[in-house]
């Protein structure tokens, strides 16, 4: 008699409360994972597949619901009858989960290595408070976390985002589950850490004997480390099979999509128009954030997360800044666009229309902020950028009405515009955050950095969490605005195929400096830097498995 799968969705359907009647947003999914087994659940942004994993473990959000299905573990336990109660045994100890957005995902006011232990207090009481200790430092080291002993005093907030990730990954396998469901486990990674993490996941599978519910947009990551592949489009199973099938032989028009995406290799884009005047110059820049304090909670010492950093962009063109997480990428970009927080050394200079050449980091607010209108930025978490109380429409209006460059009928049909330009409708303009997915949200953050048509757009790993096709008509929407609008673009971005693709130069960080800079196509072909070559070499062995 063939063995149970480890798990098996028969049917699976999931409503939502709609305007007029329930709205279907999965319907009729079905898929199995054996035990010891790898599957991958691939789709674009919105198609359903992180509904569907949170639907596992009956973490649906408020106004969804399963309308039908079965979720039957070892083919005897139906997950979807359970109880609360009955539930929360399965929850880290047989299914560990790592979601897809670490900053909503973890308690900000927990040390990280606080939260690690509730995982061990409450799946394994048999461990002592030494033995938790120890437990929490192997497992921040198994993840790639630097000062493994120390890391467990931080809280989220002290941490990158890639940092927050692998935090994410120790929490879940801190129970040494039978199955683990990574929801995008790599999206903010730097090539080098995902690269690192995937290898970690497969090691685990073969040694713990761990089955791993792989979900992604990244159809050529799961090429190689998943054994069967589910496709979903639009709340439905369009296409299943073994990798080998599905890439040789795609039949569903978005599976060929996906393949064609994943097989497509990027040309380097050719360098930038000559410019005399550069639209941001910066010398000497050091950011500092506050380190260890004293009684009453005084400062006594610093951290330096950038340490002399001299750019240049040009108009139209982009550069991109990529390096490992923790690397001072998005401190630097933090720094230029004087959000509060870290305390700033060195000169920020702006070329901005009108007004000429500006010392922007010595500006005071009041005379800063008629100027913010020719800067742009997309955060790397859209979810905790756009206001979970506002409608996406209005977030994207927001930059517009601040700085009165539309109103009433021309202010609506502007949003709407924008709205299509990343691949939304007009209608996402009436949702909410929390009703679109992490990809969706991200196309928002895109549209509303746009709407004011800046001089100078930062983003910040602004494609990270959209399948590679989705990506591609991203990254042409920002060519094709910036050559017809001419602004420069900081790129931070960890995907070295969307620097070959969309950057005319490049400069990598490396523990807050700049290692090495210049044209795209002579940086990744031939890197000088020991840090170029092992983020190039990376990126190669994670999309390369055959």
């Amino acid at each position: 008699m063939a063995e149970a799968p480890l798990l098996e969705v028969r049917d699976l359907r999931l409503c939502a409360v709609g305007v007029g009647a329930d709205r279907t947003l999965v319907e009729g999914v079905g898929f199995s994972v054996p035990a010891r087994g790898a599957v991958g659940l691939v789709g674009a942004s919105g198609s359903g597949k992180s509904l569907t994993a949170l639907a596992l473990l009956g973490l649906l959000p408020p106004g969804v619901w399963r309308a039908q299905g079965a979720i039957l573990w070892r083919g005897q336990t139906d997950l979807a009858a359970l109880s609360e109660n009955a539930l929360r045994p399965f929850r880290g100890r047989r299914i560990g989960f790592v979601f897809q957005d670490p900053q909503s995902a973890l308690n900000p006011v927990l040390r990280v290595g606080r939260q690690v232990e509730e995982v061990l207090q409450v799946h394994r009481p048999d461990l002592d408070r030494a033995a938790r200790r120890a437990e929490i430092t192997a497992g921040f080291a198994a993840v790639g976390l630097p000062e493994p002993d120390r890391m467990g005093r931080r809280y989220p907030h002290e941490l990158s985002g890639g940092q927050r990730q692998r935090v994410l990954i120790a929490i879940a396998l801190a129970g040494r589950p039978d199955l683990l469901i990574a929801d995008e486990p790599t999206t903010a990674l730097d090539a080098t850490v995902q690269l690192q993490v995937v290898e970690l996941l497969d090691r685990l599978r073969r040694e713990r004997g761990l089955a791993i519910l792989w979900i992604s947009h990244d159809l050529a990551l799961l090429r190689g480390r998943a054994e069967h592949l589910v496709v979903m489009h639009e709340g439905r199973v369009v296409e299943a099979g073994t990798p080998e099938a599905l890439f040789a032989r795609p039949v569903h028009p978005h599976a060929a999509e996906l393949v064609a995406a994943a097989q497509r290799t990027a040309d380097a884009r050719p360098a930038a128009p000559a410019a005399p005047d550069a639209v941001l110059t910066v010398r000497n820049l050091r950011v500092f954030y506050p380190g260890e304090r004293g009684w009453l909670g005084t400062i006594v010492s610093e951290r330096e997360a950038v340490r002399g950093v001299d750019l240049e962009i040009g108009p139209a063109e982009t550069l991109a800044l990529v390096g490992e997480s923790g690397s001072g990428k998005s401190s630097l970009a933090r720094a230029l666009l004087r959000l509060p927080g870290p305390r700033v050394e060195g000169e920020i200079w702006l070329n901005l229309p009108v007004v000429g050449a500006v010392d922007w980091r010595n500006l005071t607010e009041r005379a800063a902020r008629p100027l913010r209108r020719h800067l742009g930025l997309v955060f790397q978490d859209p979810i905790s950028s756009l206001d979970p109380r506002m409608q996406v429409g209005r977030s994207v209006a927001e930059p517009l009405e601040i700085h009165r460059l539309a109103r009433g009928a021309d202010l609506q049909e502007r949003v709407g515009e924008l709205l299509e330009q990343v691949g939304l409708r007009r209608e996402h303009a009436g949702r909410y955050p929390h009703q679109l997915s992490g990809g969706q949200n991200q196309r928002v953050a895109i549209a509303r950095a746009l709407a004011a048509r800046p001089r100078l757009i930062v983003c910040d790993e602004a494609v990270s969490a959209l399948d590679l096709a989705v990506q591609r008509r991203i990254l042409e929407l920002l060519r094709g605005l910036q050559e017809r609008h001419g602004f420069a673009l900081l790129f931070i971005t960890h995907d070295l195929g969307v620097v070959r693709e969309l950057a005319h130069r490049t400069a990598v960080m490396h523990e807050g400096r700049i290692v090495e800079q210049g044209p795209t196509a002579a940086l990744l072909d031939a890197p000088r830097a020991a840090v170029t070559r092992s983020l190039v070499a990376a990126a190669r062995a994670l999309h390369s498995v055959a």
